[in-house]
């Protein structure tokens, strides 16, 4: 097998592709073709040229490394805050899975994470050792790469307030480490490299009490349960808050509660999360979410900005 670009889809449905390159020895995954819906929140979207599951931080650096410069290279974490369009994604996906998920505790109230590791076991592994100031990554779906990424927050904190160092590996396969201040973090952004894969992280907290840790952690999730579609196929917060303001409040004066676009729909019971009621496209979704940033724009004069990530070309655009 060896690297190439996907071309159109032949008539069996497998991509045809312009191969070059061998591609190299793996010790995770390497998959040609490889479907991307499933491993999204929405279940939507086209394939990957090529998708990769690294079995630790080294073989993901050695694959990078041996990538050839105009291969486009994408990351993907649980697919909580994410839309890939129909036509798929060309190039290499990167996810990072369970080689790359461990979570301890180390002294001083610190826990180390994999990238890969889900948000709310690092919030179950501070509470378990008694670690205060993780619990509102109980209301941050997804996994700790993409909470980097964006500075995931929620509920008055966010990974800035905790973070001590990140580790990441570049386009070129050299590791690197970054400070918060190397971050330049901002609201639900990291000014990282975008060509940067986070692989761990470290955190610091404070000494809490189980019980106490406990019943915040509870509480969150009952205010996430009530206040949002979280048993629905959703990308999570369509939109972030402007400045002084909540996305939804604006979608809500636009009047698009409940607005619909093929089987995708702005959520009734949270008009800042977009709904795949089961049969939508990508397509469906993003023309949806297009809709209500005009029709903001409209009645408010604020311009929403995609906090899911869109990732891929169109069904049109895919040869």
């Amino acid at each position: 097998m060896r690297w190439g670009v996907a071309m159109a889809p032949d008539r069996d449905g497998t991509a045809a592709m312009a191969l070059s390159r061998p591609l190299p020895k793996v010790r995770g995954t390497l998959k040609l073709n490889a479907p991307l819906a499933p491993l999204t929140y929405f279940r939507v979207g086209g394939p990957a040229d090529y998708l990769f599951t690294p079995a630790d931080e080294r073989d993901l650096a050695d694959l990078l490394a041996a990538c050839p410069d105009d291969l486009p290279v994408s990351v993907i974490g649980l697919g909580s805050n994410l839309l890939v369009r129909d036509g798929g994604v060309r190039g290499l996906v990167i996810r990072l899975g369970t080689g790359m998920n461990a979570v301890s505790v180390e002294g001083d109230w610190v826990i180390r994470a994999g990238c890969g590791a889900p948000d709310v076991k690092v919030a179950r592994a501070a509470r378990d050792a008694k670690i205060a100031g993780f619990s509102f990554l109980r209301g941050v779906p997804g996994a700790i790469g993409g909470a980097l990424r964006m500075n995931a927050g929620a509920y008055g904190r966010q990974v800035s307030d905790i973070l001590v160092e990140a580790r990441g590996v570049d386009r070129r396969g050299a590791v690197r480490r970054f400070s918060p201040a190397d971050m330049r973090f901002s609201y639900r952004h990291a000014g990282v490299d975008d060509d940067v894969i986070f692989t761990e992280a470290l955190f610091r907290g404070a000494p809490g009490d189980y019980e106490r840790i406990d019943a915040e952690m509870k509480r969150i999730t009952a205010e996430r349960d009530a206040s949002q579609p979280v048993r629905s196929r959703t990308g999570g917060s369509t939109f972030k808050n402007p400045p002084g303001m909540k996305a939804w409040e604006l979608i809500d004066k636009a009047g698009c509660r409940g607005l619909r676009h093929g089987r995708a729909v702005v959520s009734a019971h949270h008009c800042n999360f977009l709904i795949n009621e089961g049969g939508a496209s990508a397509a469906d979704l993003e023309g949806l979410g297009e809709t209500v940033r005009q029709r903001v724009r409209q009645a408010t004069g604020v311009e929403l900005e995609w906090e899911i990530r869109r990732i891929g070309v169109a069904a049109h655009d895919s040869g």
